[in-house]
Parts: structure tokens; sequence; C-alpha cells
């Protein structure tokens, strides 16, 4: 997802990781694995042992000037949390997780730069990357390649972190793609990715039904599994 984010998750992985830190004669967790940690501008809350919701994005995706706006929308909600000294609600939590999303999403699905994944070779490239470690390094729920993001469901398996798994899907497609596409120093994916961790079965079902509509609520098809670059789709092939 872009750079801006939402003081929902802000405010819940900060208290969190307060709750994760209390005892003061525990080690503090690798916040990796467990706890709170930044990279750039974004927040990124870890449970060991838990999915999450992942998006990651094309370095031109999104126009300066909405990046700028939603930055600018992030500080004045961070700004009203603050004062108010409240945490938030579970339930304001996830109607303002779904906020999020659906507003960059309906930026992202307007089919802002180059959109390279709209390339099948790219795209089967990208698609190839995710599916590569399933069953060693992560169980991966679900997935789609749009134009130009990414969503996924993923569970890290043991001895593996969120971080190391997209890494891994972000710095291999990146050298191959700009191969493909005889880019030298460009840049392929923005520098950082959007990441949520998913509570509960329900949250889960939810998540992955979301990412398996984009394709369909960007008017590309009718159903979820006639998107090629899809879980969706692949569920439906004979085996």
């Amino acid at each position: 997802m872009p750079d801006a984010t939402h003081s929902g998750l802000i405010a819940s992985a900060l208290a969190a990781n307060l709750c994760l830190m209390a005892d003061a004669n525990q080690p503090p967790p690798n916040p990796l694995i467990s706890g709170l940690h930044f990279r750039g501008n974004l927040p990124h809350l870890k449970k060991e042992g838990a999915a999450y919701f992942v998006t990651f994005r094309l370095a031109d995706s999104l126009p300066a000037h909405e990046v700028a706006r939603l930055k600018h929308e992030r500080r004045v909600i961070l700004e009203q949390g603050r004062a108010a000294k409240s945490p938030l609600t579970w339930h304001e939590e996830q109607q303002l997780l779904a906020w999020y999303c659906d507003k960059v999403e309906a930026l992202l699905d307007a089919g802002h730069g180059a959109c390279w994944l709209s390339k099948p070779e790219i795209a089967d490239l990208v698609t190839g990357a995710l599916k590569h470690f399933h069953g060693q390094r992560y169980e991966l729920r679900a997935w789609v390649v749009m134009p130009n993001h990414v969503h996924a469901v993923v569970w890290p398996m043991p001895g593996n972190t969120l971080s190391g798994v997209l890494h891994s899907w972000k710095s291999f497609s990146a050298n191959s793609a700009n191969r493909l596409l005889r880019h030298i120093t460009q840049s392929f994916w923005q520098r950082e990715s959007f990441d949520h961790w998913i509570r509960d079965d329900d949250e889960h079902a939810r998540l992955v039904a979301y990412v398996e509509n984009n394709p369909v609520k960007a008017g590309f098809c009718q159903q979820p599994e006639d998107w090629k670059w899809s879980s969706a789709y692949e569920r439906r092939q004979p085996s």
C-alpha cells in the first residue's frame, strides 16, 4: 500500500507493543517476529505465529500529489488520536482498516504509472516469485497480481519472518523484471510495503475475499477465478 497509513493500525500497534514489553524481566522481543518496528514512515506490528495481509506496489503507482495528500490526512488523524488519548476499540480499528484499504485501492485501481504488471510475462514472473517457497518458508493463503500492485495473505512458517519473505519476493522479482524490461537503475517496487496482522478467522476470511475480489472490483473480470494471476484462478484449475 502507499506511504500513508491510518491511526487505527498505529494506535493498536503502539498499545500491543507496550503490552509485549510490559514485563521488564523478559528480554525485549525481536520486533521482526513480535512487536512494533518502523521502516521509513510505516509502522509494522508483528505477532509470532500470525498470518498477515500484505500489499506492495510499483514505485510509480501513485502520483506524488496523491501521496502528499494521504500523508496529510494521516498526520491529521494521528494528531486527533494523540489529543484524545483514547485507544481505539477493535470495531473502530476494523472500520479504519476498511476505510484505508478502500481509499488506497481506488487510487491503485485507477491505473497510475507504467503498470508493468499488466504485461503477462512480468505478471507470470511475480506470480512465480510469490509461489516459489510456498510450503517451505510460508503458506500463501491468498494472492493476486494486479497491474500496479500485489496483495497477499501469508503465514510465515516458524524460523521465517514476514520481512524476510517480502524482501525475497520483491528483490527477486525486481531484479528479474528490470532485466526483462531492460531497465538498469530504475526502481521497480515502492521501498515500503503495507502489512496488517490478522487477528482471527473471521478477519482472515474477509481479507482472503478482499484479495481475490480485487480484479472484479477493478472491473477486469466478472468472477475472481477468471483472473489468471490469482489464487482464485489456481483453485479452479484441475490438479
